[in-house]
């Protein structure tokens, strides 16, 4: 929607029109040192300060620098924000700002007819073209006349505007990204103090490259102000009745998971150790838990994935709370530590931020394909509780709520993110303090039992009556000495034992430990009584609820609920699902929840499956959604 308005008319200046939408989808596309990530960072930070809601979607090669101008070298960053409450990037960008020719090819089929396409023309070179397979130009061959394309010699004007600077020509190109978000920057109206304070702050050892950067950036800002083919600006309102009173900041996943694990230690009063390896697309974590030492944060990252694992469950033993983060081929390798931390009883939280596989697999794209490695992936028996952020916000709550179990259970946990959820981004409301859990654990003190000669003793595995956990006792404290070890324990005592009865007893003991953990309730979302019910878990929360909106808008009944805990399941879920004709479950994998579901349950669920490495689109599921409950 949008409403055209016309800018009052200063003495001897031409009117421009600014017109008033309630949301758009920016994407900006270069080469991935074109500075794409920075760009579309600082323009999300621009509108978040703002007051719009928005969702963003970066997207960027695997290699540290792919071949420049080709397609694997594309680095792609989209944001989508809006008057009102939003849940996805955007199915499809109403402007592409394309830095060459390989942006332009490998993003121009993602772009409706009508939208805007404005492009770099200094680097659509013979030679560039011929890279990525255009014969002829596309800005002259007629292949772009269903667009509204603006031609803009972005390098040319940047040189143009820092020729007064002492750089070389090659270095004033660089501040080009800064020219295209100043010229979006004006298109949309977004506020500009904060990209020049983050400029100077960034280069504040380089006072003259800010300047330039900052030069660049008005520069774009005023191209868009003076020329002709911009005779329109847009205003996109705050969403002021998105967002419940609070304080507010943009927030990215892996960032919300960061500040979570930090706000759970100091809510346990314990110490946060992450014992972590550096693997894309949780280094983040590693990174940021590394500033705050004045936390009582110990960060160590170790020479391997096993490393990693088992410094944090030695952190486990001495008492403190205890990370490991990873992605999927980092979870095989720590499957044998995380199955003697299900023996041992301790609490650790094991997180999991998917990207897609198998092996290498897609390191900088998403995907859900690490459920059953979660649920299953250790030699025996070994269950472990599963939780699954919604949001990138949420990713906070999720690791209070993982925490909470580790904590009172003593288990591992896994916290089931994935590359979507940790690199994107949304405003988050920052909690008050009373509002926070508490996470509180009480250790071992003393001996627990009496033998039958009166000698008092301390049992490493005498069970708390309604959480089945056993104590935590830290190593050193008198009177508290027992076995550690991965050998299978004596019920009670925890001494080594072979007994195939006492095996037996141990194993369901642990197993009815995982099944008693207190979850909440799964909430359905179902006003009109539908007979078919969308479920889904993890990042497919924002598109399926998008999807769900649209149809009920347009008068179909549908309902939906979200499963944050996946093992183990709300209780009321098989009551749930036995209420409906028709379960659809969507699901960035091969239909891992689906089979989980119909294995519990023996409900008929409808797998709808995708894995190319992107999120659904909204008006894709809507799709499927519509012959579902049709009975299609």
């Amino acid at each position: 929607m949008s409403v055209e308005t016309t800018a009052p008319p200063e003495t001897g200046e031409a009117t421009k029109s600014v017109r008033r939408l309630d949301r758009v989808v920016i994407r900006f596309a270069g080469d991935s040192g074109d500075g794409m990530q920075l760009t579309g960072d600082r323009f999300t930070s621009e509108t978040a300060s703002f007051g719009n809601d928005l969702s963003t979607l970066p997207n960027f090669p695997a290699e540290i620098r792919a071949p420049a101008g080709t397609l694997p070298g594309v680095s792609s960053f989209q944001l989508h924000f809006a008057d009102h409450d939003i849940l996805t990037p955007g199915d499809a960008p109403n402007v592409l700002v394309a830095m060459n020719p390989a942006a332009l090819k490998a993003n121009i089929a993602d772009v409706p007819r009508g939208a805007e396409v404005i492009v770099n023309t200094d680097e659509f070179t013979k030679r560039a073209m011929q890279k990525v397979g255009y014969a002829v130009s596309p800005l002259e061959d007629g292949s772009l006349e269903g667009y509204h394309l603006h031609p803009v010699p972005l390098t040319t004007l940047t040189v143009e505007a820092l020729k007064d600077f002492d750089l070389s020509r090659k270095e004033a190109e660089r501040s080009k990204n800064m020219f295209a978000l100043g010229l979006l920057s004006w298109m949309y109206h977004r506020p500009t103090e904060g990209t020049e304070r983050f400029l100077r702050t960034k280069f504040a050892k380089k006072p003259g490259i800010a300047e330039a950067n900052i030069a660049a950036f008005r520069a774009g800002w005023n191209f868009g102000e003076t020329t002709e083919d911009f005779a329109v600006s847009y205003e996109v309102a705050p969403a002021a009745q998105a967002f419940p009173v609070g304080t507010y900041r943009n927030i990215s996943g892996n960032l919300a998971l960061a500040y979570g694990l930090v706000t759970a230690s100091r809510q346990a009063d314990l110490p946060l150790f992450l014992g972590s390896y550096p693997i894309t697309p949780a280094s983040d974590i590693l990174h940021e838990l590394s500033r705050h030492k004045n936390f009582g944060v110990r960060t160590f990252q170790a020479e391997d994935e096993i490393a990693g694992i088992g410094a944090a469950l030695g952190a486990a033993f001495g008492g403190s709370l205890a990370v490991t983060t990873t992605s999927g081929p980092g979870v095989a390798l720590k499957s044998e530590t995380i199955g003697l931390a299900v023996s041992l009883e301790l609490p650790l939280l094991i997180v999991d931020i998917q990207r897609g596989g198998p092996s290498t697999g897609l390191p900088t794209k998403t995907e859900q394909a690490d459920l059953l490695q979660a649920m299953y992936g250790r030699n025996g028996e070994a269950p472990v509780p599963v939780v699954a952020p919604r949001t990138p916000a949420d990713c906070f709550d999720a690791a209070l709520e993982a925490a909470r179990i580790a904590l009172a259970y003593r288990t591992p946990v896994f916290l089931l993110s994935d590359g979507y959820l940790a690199n994107g981004s949304e405003p988050w409301r920052i909690p008050e303090l009373d509002e926070l859990p508490d996470l509180r654990v009480q250790f071992a003190q003393g001996p627990n039992h009496t033998l039958q000669d009166g000698t008092e003793v301390f049992w490493p595995y005498l069970r708390d009556p309604h959480t089945l956990a056993r104590p935590w006792a830290i190593p050193g404290t008198p009177g508290l000495e027992h076995r550690i070890g991965g050998i299978e324990k004596q019920d009670g005592s925890g001494n080594i034992s072979y007994d195939p009865a006492n095996h037996d007893f141990m194993v369901r003991t642990r197993q009815a430990k995982i099944d008693g953990i207190d979850v909440p309730d799964i909430e359905v979302d179902d006003p009109h009584g539908a007979r078919t019910l969308v479920l889904g878990w993890g990042s497919t929360y924002g598109p399926i609820t998008a999807a769900v909106r649209r149809l009920r808008t347009a008068g179909e009944s549908i309902a939906q609920a979200h499963l944050r805990h996946l093992n183990p399941f709300p209780h009321n879920l098989g009551e749930v699902l036995a209420r409906y004709e028709r379960v659809v479950v969507p699901e960035m994998n091969m239909g891992q929840l689906a089979t989980l579901l119909r294995a519990r349950y023996l409900v008929d669920v409808v797998s709808f499956t995708q894995i190319n490495g992107m999120p659904f689109k909204a008006e894709q599921l809507a799709r499927v959604l519509e012959e579902a409950s049709r009975g299609n």
